[in-house]
């Protein structure tokens, strides 16, 4: 097997990608560890804000308001709390944050493709996500975010695909309210 050097420039690269990335639009296709597919459209805006708003018909909603990660499910109308930094999506969310500390490169075969698996060591519970970017000249630092896989401290695998990628275009604040659930009713539209 063949294995494609890193350049020792690419941790820095996605370091410098994150940092230019303020918002971020894009439709995305979940797969979980049982192969369930979901799709939907997900927004993110810096400092901390991420929203995954699944297709309709699905009762999930996971959305952070720049403090805590919340994950409602209006089926059985209740809500979880996590704070961002307990979460693997933390490296995503904080435009500050110094990724060197808590992340490497992994090798791989295709030289266009760069991965990057990140995990806080003091805090393995908090689980782990290996982002996966593609070198492309029209996205900030010239990279361009396809998707991730988080592992949770069960070993749970969740995959994330990316598609229509748009950046730093504007995002309201209001994009990251919701609806608090009860039975019978559904997420903020």
């Amino acid at each position: 097997m063949l294995v494609a050097a890193t350049a020792p420039g690419d941790l820095g690269l996605v370091q410098t990608h994150l940092q230019a990335v303020q918002s971020m639009t894009a439709s995305f296709t979940q797969t979980d560890r049982t192969g369930k597919v979901l799709n939907g459209t997900l927004t993110l805006k810096k400092p901390g804000k991420i929203r995954f708003q699944y297709e309709k018909g699905v009762p999930i909603l996971v959305v952070s308001d720049g403090k805590s990660l919340w994950y409602l499910d209006y089926s059985v109308g209740q809500k979880q709390r996590y704070p961002i930094g307990n979460s693997p999506l933390g490296v995503l969310l904080n435009p500050m944050g110094d990724i060197t500390k808590v992340a490497r490169v992994v090798p791989g075969n295709d030289p266009r493709i760069i991965s990057v698996d990140a995990a806080d060591p003091k805090h393995p519970e908090y689980g782990r996500i290996t982002l996966v970017f593609v070198r492309n000249a029209a996205a900030p630092a010239g990279l361009m975010l396809q998707g991730w896989v988080v592992l949770d401290a069960q070993n749970n695998r969740t995959t994330i695909r990316l598609t229509g990628q748009r950046f730093n275009a504007p995002v309201s604040d209001g994009t990251f309210r919701f609806n608090e659930p009860q039975r019978n009713s559904g997420p903020r539209k």
